[in-house]
């Protein structure tokens, strides 16, 4: 009489126990996903990413990074490589990867079978009776809907996945911007010291020209205060400057001596074109990470309302298993009689008829479809906008590059010239000065821009700006932020 417990009890806890083997171990891997966060960054940045999990494997890291970083001069590439080895926000997120692993893992697995076990006794005159009870209860339900189940657990862990590469990417985009600035800031500031020194020499040959007569003290006053003007903005650039390449510091994860680096004192020339992508639109349907997100946040809802609509009538299905065992005392012995127990539990939908699940379920896969439809319209948009920025801002930098500086360098040298020749006033050669310097200041911006937009064409591309466009420093903002070529 125990044989058919036995085997109704090992078939339940055996169905219970049952789950997708490769997706089982997927979640349960050391490392769960990196794999694929490090293949898709690869891909998109050219970048190799890395996953710190004990004290050796960031001791062997930090090695690395010294000897990429320390004392050297840093391009743009190893900014952006540095960061995807020492930014700590970064390992952070790969670690929120591991606990959605584990929480999805967990969230697969059937619940565990039930175990009771009840003692009953009744007494009557001259004759006692005791019965052992032993149940074991397994969800069915669970069971029955185990693959689709599985399905949404692989579309959830696929997101956690790249939500991870979103984040490396964010951080891969926000540390190429800050090499820009960082050495823009730079730049303004080499040329706000090349104005500088040319007032310097101007304002002491006016001390010298005050003291023979030959200019008078409206003159003199003119050219000093154009040298302090200028004095105060390279301070002012140095200070920007600094703050420019802190944020960079930040973004690499560098403290204590590895931030004894330095960045170029010039951005780039520009190329003779800029970068074309053929079928752009397409390029950034098919590689954007975020659509990617939706499109699996859509299938996961789709599987999620699928499972709503199985269940929509019973939430709860236990299959109980078990034994009882009757003891009777006959007054020559104790007798016992084993049987099996079988029975089935739901729970009946008398308040709860399902309507308001299913209902909920079609609502979340309609907002998840507009959100897909939404982001794919603005996708192509910023792909758009991408590609016109950089054909944009190509042509603006090489205007002010051919064109007006060399005008604004011409007015000054024969400004100089006609000043020396006493021809021109001190205050028209003044004007001259501050011409070139803000053409100077203006192509520098535009460069930048430049880069920036082509920054941003990879954004749009695969992900991890923030869709607004790249450019617009514009050569106001580079004439009052820049620093000293000791960077």
């Amino acid at each position: 009489m125990k044989r058919p417990f036995l085997l109704l009890s090992v078939g339940s806890l055996a169905l219970s126990a049952c789950a997708n083997p490769e997706l089982t171990a997927a979640l349960s891997a050391d490392a769960p996903g990196f794999a694929t966060v490090a293949a898709t960054t690869r891909a998109a940045t050219g970048r190799e990413t890395v996953l710190l999990q004990d004290a050796a494997a960031i001791r062997a890291n930090a090695d690395r990074v010294h000897a990429m970083i320390h004392r050297r001069t840093v391009s743009a590439d190893t900014a952006v490589q540095v960061a995807l080895l020492n930014n700590r926000g970064l390992q952070a997120a790969y670690a929120d990867l591991g606990l959605t692993a584990a929480e999805i893992w967990q969230g697969t697995m059937s619940p565990n079978p039930a175990l009771s076990v009840g003692l009953t006794g009744l007494g009557l005159e001259g004759l006692a009776a005791r019965t052992i009870e032993g149940l074991i209860s397994a969800n069915l339900l669970a069971l029955a809907t185990r693959e689709r189940s599985d399905r949404i657990a692989a579309a959830r862990f696929e997101q956690a996945q790249l939500r991870a590469v979103e984040e490396t990417l964010r951080v891969a985009h926000d540390t190429r911007l800050a090499w820009i600035d960082a050495v823009a800031a730079f730049e303004a500031g080499g040329l706000m010291r090349q104005a500088e020194g040319t007032a310097e020499a101007q304002a002491d040959l006016a001390v010298e020209l005050g003291r023979t007569g030959y200019l008078n003290e409206a003159g003199q006053a003119a050219d000093l205060a154009l040298h302090a003007e200028l004095s105060g903005q390279r301070a002012r650039a140095r200070l920007d400057a600094q703050i420019a390449k802190e944020r960079l510091t930040r973004l690499m994860g560098l403290w204590g001596s590895e931030t004894e680096y330095f960045v170029p004192n010039a951005l780039p020339g520009l190329p003779g074109r800029p970068r074309g992508v053929a079928n752009i639109e397409a390029r950034a349907l098919q590689g954007r990470v975020d659509l990617a997100l939706a499109r699996l946040e859509l299938q996961a809802v789709a599987e999620e309302g699928g499972l709503s609509n199985a269940t929509r009538f019973v939430s709860d299905i236990d299959l109980v298993t078990g034994f009882e065992t009757e003891f009777e005392d006959t007054g020559s012995g104790v007798a016992s009689e084993t049987s099996p127990d079988v029975a089935l539990e739901f729970a009946i939908p008398i308040f709860d008829s399902g309507e308001a699940r299913r209902r909920r379920a079609e609502q979340a896969y309609l907002r998840a479809a507009h959100q897909l439809a939404e982001r794919a319209v603005s996708i192509r948009s910023e792909a758009r906008a991408a590609q016109a920025e950089l054909s944009g801002t190509h042509q603006i930098a090489r205007h002010y590059r051919d064109t007006l500086v060399p005008l604004r360098t011409q007015f000054e040298v024969e400004t100089l010239r006609a000043y020396n020749g006493m021809i021109e006033s001190p205050a028209e050669l003044l004007d001259a000065i501050r011409g070139r310097l803000d053409a100077q200041l203006s192509e520098a911006a535009a460069r930048a821009d430049y880069w920036r937009a082509d920054a941003g064409l990879t954004a749009a591309l695969y992900g991890g700006g923030d869709g607004a466009p790249a450019g617009g420093g514009g050569g106001a903002a580079l004439a009052s932020a820049g620093g000293g070529a000791g960077h």
